[in-house]
């Protein structure tokens, strides 16, 4: 079997790339996967190195979509809700443990396998080539069918980011037409621009990490003034002063009851008088009316009065 590889990352970026040698691609909201093929077997491994092959049977099959020998193919598993990608819906596949009713849960939990790279065809590493080689022989030896799909990229960068944004996508992935692929690397030859929202939360506990506070948990009153927890968040672009400062204005609103109306389950942290509000970038709200990936922005003056659903 071929050893499993970590796959080339694309930095954040706030700009959209003008340059003509540089294409965008739908940023989908799914799980990363590379599809191993030796010629005998098929096996599939996302970023992390974890074995899913089990969890996507569809994607074993590779003689159904893919004509050469061998190949190592890149590219993400996506589910839809309502006709858009759906990251919680497509975990519910990946997380699936009891995979005797894998047959049943095809059926509710239909994927789609978006390809967007390989790495290695018919014996030979693709990792020196340009993107353009590549996606040219990707369109050569993949067919797509209903579970895989090559994903198009587009000239039109700002345009397809607009699209991207009007209809509630995640964001848009820029490569460099001539880019090489990096194992287990990370560069500025692919930016990824993702949508984000924003909020003013209230600060309802902090949790430590070596006696400085490192994580602030949020939430937002509802109809009947009941303050709700929405998440939590450690990363930001709070300087390692700001949180210093923070940590010394604590003691002087630390209370010892919730000021949730449901306690969440976190360990080692501190409950605080409602008082400090900071304004949060997320990506959207999960099923469970918290925040995904929220990110400190700044503490803000809004009274807390006005932190509200």
């Amino acid at each position: 079997m071929m050893k499993p590889v970590k796959p080339f990352e694309p930095i954040i970026t706030d700009d959209i790339p003008i340059e003509e040698n540089w294409v965008g691609q739908v940023k989908w909201d799914g799980t990363r996967i590379l599809t191993y093929n030796d010629g005998n077997n098929t096996v599939l491994f996302n970023r992390k190195l974890n074995e899913r092959t089990k969890q996507y049977p569809e994607l074993v099959k590779i003689d159904t979509y893919f004509s050469e020998m061998n190949c190592i193919l890149d590219g993400e598993v996506i589910a839809l809700k309502n006709g858009k990608p759906s990251f919680y819906e497509v975990m519910k596949r990946d997380r699936l443990r009891n995979i005797k009713d894998i047959e049943v849960v095809i059926e509710q939990l239909p994927i789609t396998y978006m390809v967007f790279d390989i790495l290695y065809l018919n014996n030979e590493w693709l990792l020196d080539k340009p993107l353009k080689t590549r996606q040219e022989l990707l369109e050569k030896v993949i067919s797509p069918n209903k579970y895989v799909q090559l994903v198009p990229s587009f000239l039109d960068k700002e345009e397809l980011y607009q699209v991207c944004m009007a209809n509630d996508l995640e964001g848009v992935v820029y490569k460099d037409l001539t880019s090489t692929y990096v194992l287990n690397g990370k560069d500025s030859r692919w930016r990824k621009k993702k949508k984000s929202k924003d909020l003013v939360a209230v600060v309802g506990g902090v949790s430590y990490r070596n006696g400085t506070v490192n994580s602030l948990h949020l939430g937002l009153y509802n109809e009947n003034k009941e303050l709700v927890y929405i998440g939590s968040a450690g990363s930001g672009k709070l300087t390692t002063k700001d949180w210093k400062d923070l940590t010394s204005v604590v003691p002087t609103i630390i209370q010892n009851e919730c000021p949730f109306n449901e306690k969440p389950s976190l360990k080692g942290m501190e409950w605080l008088r409602p008082a400090l509000t900071v304004k949060v970038s997320f990506l959207e709200w999960t099923n469970m009316n918290t925040l995904r990936h929220p990110v400190i922005e700044s503490f803000v003056t809004v009274p807390i009065s006005e932190c509200q659903f």
